[in-house]
């Protein structure tokens, strides 16, 4: 049996005051429309048509070509967005349809599986996801008989007893796919507001005697949406928090979690430990009992095991196990940190490999270098890389120390073992446990401050 879904993605969000889509507005990183594609994806629905209709444009180069679109360039209500939808609903040949909405992004891939399997057990030409909510306020409800579903009631239109129901429309079908293009070929726009329903499909469908029914979800988060920026805030708030619920009961540990945003496809390990401040993003993924933060924020890194991380940011990058980092360093893309290796604080990696249990101490600039095992670096040495036109490569072998302040100029080698002196410049390739020394001719001019400042030199005050 196959199965399609139809995304509404076409609302404008006036209260969101921007010039987007609302339900490209995003929670943890990702746009709503990106959680609502995601729950179709891992139910196994991955025919999808979205209808756009405000600032298109932006939904296209977000799509490109992952899924079919429909433009509703007339916003005329729900019902009218779903009818752009049927020349795709008659290419697919699916027998169900699935429709959501796109701004709606806690709906999730156990709810549809569910209520696929109810929509399908029982017949229906339409199964509606309802939830529970111990304070329905503003929510359509689900009036039931013993057929089933007799009426979907908005708020405003609910009587006192319809009122006390908690049972409310979450805004997402299951359809028979037939049924749904009949329905919408029968919607009328005979209201105040002059827009087609899609609710007013059911009435329709009941009136020809089709079966109507409500299957009801466990998670009433699904019919939480944003209409403004404090609602989106509101969101975020929650995909937070369950994220990191998620990680808690995977054995990892938070003490604090002020200022802790992990993305939803974040792995990390157990007996790992996240302190305040730190942002986890894009496919990152930490392994087991590691320290990250305070005041870390990672993007589609890969960290290993019992990696100690402070005040880092780091970019898609690698860093091993047993690495020490921080504070105040920047990994940048390209770099692959080996086992052991310690960098102290106020130190850049750019597109490197730093080899095992080398030492980077402090404010030192790594860039496009190969460095070999168990390299000291000193204070304040710099991998100069860029002439102008070219970015060039350093090469430093095993066992190397680097003197404070020394220059590497790109291109440029040096053998394992090889030493550079305090202050050196280095133009050219250092053999293997040679030592590289670089200091111009030292001078000394007596009583200089004398003559330069007069009084001033001697001055106490």
């Amino acid at each position: 049996m196959t199965n399609c879904a139809v995304i509404l993605a076409g609302g404008q969000g006036k209260r969101m005051k921007a010039e987007m889509p609302k339900p490209m507005f995003r929670v943890l990183g990702e746009p709503m429309l990106e959680w609502v594609i995601s729950a179709c994806e891992k139910a196994g629905v991955d025919d999808i048509c979205i209808v756009k209709g405000y600032k298109s444009e932006i939904i296209d180069e977000y799509i490109g070509n992952r899924y079919k679109t429909a433009l509703q360039s007339q916003r005329l209500g729900t019902g009218h967005a779903v009818m752009q939808s049927v020349p795709f609903l008659e290419e697919s040949q699916s027998e169900n349809t699935l429709v959501l909405c796109g701004d709606a992004p806690f709906i999730d891939s156990e709810t549809i599986k569910r209520s696929l399997d109810e929509h399908i057990k029982s017949g229906n030409a339409v199964t509606v996801i309802s939830a529970c909510l111990d304070n329905p306020c503003g929510y359509g409800r689900i009036v039931q008989s013993e057929n089933g579903i007799s009426a979907i009631v908005e708020q405003k239109d609910a009587s006192e007893e319809q009122l006390k129901i908690r049972e409310i429309n979450s805004g997402c079908y299951w359809f028979d796919t037939k049924q749904l293009i009949l329905a919408l070929s029968k919607l009328e726009c005979n209201n105040a507001a002059n827009e087609y329903y899609l609710t007013d499909t059911i009435s329709i469908l009941i009136s020809q005697g089709q079966r109507a029914w409500a299957y009801m979800t466990e998670n009433s988060e699904v019919v939480l949406g944003a209409n403004d920026r404090k609602g989106l805030l509101a969101l975020n708030d929650i995909a937070r928090k369950n994220v990191i619920e998620k990680h808690l009961e995977n054995g990892v540990e938070f003490t604090c979690t002020d200022g802790v945003v992990i993305e939803r496809d974040v792995e990390i390990g157990a007996g790992t430990h996240i302190l305040q401040g730190t942002v986890l993003s894009k496919g990152t993924k930490i392994g087991k009992n590691c320290v990250i933060g305070p005041n870390c924020i990672f993007e589609n890194a890969v960290i290993g095991d019992n990696t100690k991380l402070n005040y880092v940011q780091g970019y898609d990058c690698r860093i091993d196990d047993n690495v020490k980092i921080g504070p105040f360093v920047h990994i940048r893309p390209n770099s692959h940190i080996k086992d052991g290796v310690k960098i102290g604080d106020f130190v850049e990696i750019k597109n490197s490999v730093i080899g095992e249990n080398t030492a980077v101490a402090h404010l030192t600039y790594v860039g496009d270098s190969d460095v070999g095992a168990r390299v000291n670096f000193g204070c304040g040495c710099v991998t100069v890389n860029y002439d102008g036109i070219n970015k060039n490569r350093t090469t430093i072998g095993d066992n190397c120390f680097i003197g404070c302040n020394t220059n590497l100029i790109a291109p440029v080698k040096l053998g394992k073992g090889a030493y550079t002196a305090a202050g050196t410049t280095v133009v050219k390739d250092v053999p293997d446990y040679a030592l590289a020394l670089d200091r111009g001719e030292f001078r000394l001019k007596d009583g200089y401050s004398l003559k330069k400042l007069g009084e001033k030199a001697t001055r106490e005050n």
